[in-house]
């Protein structure tokens, strides 16, 4: 019973009969206003003009009252002409009512009539005038056709009544029912994903409803997950493949170390050589913690960020590497560059990692060029090389967390470093891409887009 009462089928079914019952007592509420109060109109109407000939012609107030009384063959007419001292001189009133106005208009009062030779006491409308020479006319009218309006008007909202429940009761649960197979639906595909299987989605109509977008906005929040599950099963591979390479190689030095070993100094070289693979370990882990830091919007510490002087001070500290590789390494900036509203240390570490992305794979005598433009509605960064470049097909995986092109296999690295740029990038609410160059290489483009500082656009059309 509790499961019953706790189902939205019954809820609903029981929310439309009442919403049902609701419109149609405001309805029938409404046309019984309107009906009755058109009739309490026009018999005031009639007893008013009734009223006022009677009492227009005093020698023949009495004929007219008697007329008025014997016209209706069903004694719904009631009159009375009263000298000044009360008695009755005509019609089938007793007495003038009690607490009548004798001011010509129309009021419901009580009174005493007589009908067939009886006396009986009725509720009247009626209406009465003070005659010139004393006196008083009175015209009444029964309430009869008022009071059938209400009694017919109360009679067939009886009988549609329990129609009209049992009618919008089956449509509740038709509706109900019809909705609950979409939310079965929905539950039957959500166990499958609780369970394990991250590929099902939930059923999605043709209508476009409310249900159809919903189920659309979960499958999109399904896709994402899937995505970042599959991250970071690839991550924790990655993870595995890279850490087990400099362990196993520090465990063997110290093996070897152990057992070969003739001198402090053999001993010296072999505890350098496990520090530096512990130190390549640890920096691996720091950029993946480091990633997930920025990713989450951890780093807060913004301020006015200058990236044609970020730039050059890039540059500059990689012109002794470049040199040393006989590579060229130029800056073309922008004059007066606005800027933007940023981090200038993690601004320059992605500005350093694509620019020591770019001289790791560009051949002796090659260029590396870093450019700074802007637009009225951005600040783009571009670090173009010379290399060999990428295949397309890759160009949207390479800023993936441990993700290394064919070619990079044989050069150092641990695949983080366009991770680390590509989060960066989005903590500053920026954009970085990557497509060919003009030369054959690859050209980074970080896009600065529509930055606020200080609550201004800082820069204008």
């Amino acid at each position: 019973m509790t499961d019953l009462l706790r189902s939205t089928t019954l809820r609903w079914a029981l929310g439309i009969a009442l919403w049902s019952v609701l419109l149609a007592l405001t309805m029938f509420a409404f046309i019984y206003w309107q009906t009755a109060s058109y009739l309490r109109e026009e018999l005031a109407e009639t007893l008013r003009l009734e009223v006022r000939a009677a009492a227009a012609d005093p020698a023949a107030t009495a004929l007219r009252v008697d007329t008025w009384t014997a016209m209706d063959p069903h004694a719904r007419h009631y009159g009375g002409f009263f000298a000044p001292n009360g008695v009755r001189r005509a019609g089938n009133l007793d007495t003038i009512p009690k607490g009548l106005p004798q001011d010509g208009d129309a009021y419901r009062v009580n009174a005493t009539v007589v009908v067939g030779g009886r006396s009986l006491a009725d509720e009247i409308w009626a209406s009465a005038l003070s005659l010139p020479g004393g006196g008083t006319v009175v015209i009444a009218h029964d309430t009869d056709d008022i009071d059938k309006v209400r009694v017919t008007t109360l009679r067939a909202l009886g009988l549609g009544l329990l129609p009209m429940l049992a009618l919008s009761g089956i449509g509740g649960i038709v509706l109900a029912r019809r909705g609950r197979r979409r939310f079965a639906a929905t539950e039957a595909a959500l166990a499958e994903v609780m369970r394990g299987n991250l590929g099902k989605r939930l059923p999605v109509g043709k209508r476009g409803d409310e249900f159809d977008r919903l189920a659309a906005n979960v499958n999109r929040m399904l896709d994402e997950i899937e995505h970042l599950m599959g991250e970071v099963r690839s991550v924790g591979d990655a993870v595995a493949h890279d850490l087990r390479t400099p362990l196993t190689r520090l465990r063997a030095r110290l093996e070897r170390s152990r057992a070969q070993a003739k001198s402090v100094a053999e001993f010296h070289e072999a505890i350098d050589q496990g520090l530096a693979w512990i130190d390549q370990t640890l920096a691996m882990v720091t950029a993946v913690l480091r990633i997930g830091a920025m990713e989450e919007g951890r780093r807060t510490a913004f301020a006015p960020v200058d990236l044609g002087e970020l730039a050059a001070a890039a540059v500059d500290f990689f012109e002794p590497e470049a040199e040393e590789r006989s590579i060229r390494l130029v800056l073309a900036a922008d004059a007066e560059v606005p800027p933007v509203h940023g981090d200038r240390d993690l601004c320059f570490e992605a500005l350093s990692n694509l620019i020591d992305n770019a001289l790791k794979f560009t051949p002796s005598g090659g260029a590396v060029r870093v450019e700074v433009a802007h637009s009225s509605q951005a600040v783009e960064v571009a670090v173009e090389d010379t290399g060999p470049g990428l295949p397309a097909s890759e160009h949207g995986k390479i800023f993936r967390r441990f993700y290394r092109a064919e070619m990079s296999r044989q050069t150092p690295g641990n695949g983080l470093g366009l991770s680390l740029v590509a989060a960066i990038a989005k903590l500053h609410g920026a954009s970085v891409s990557v497509r060919a160059a003009e030369e054959g290489g690859c050209r980074f483009t970080m896009n600065f887009s529509k930055l606020i500082i200080g609550g201004h656009m800082p820069f204008a059309d």
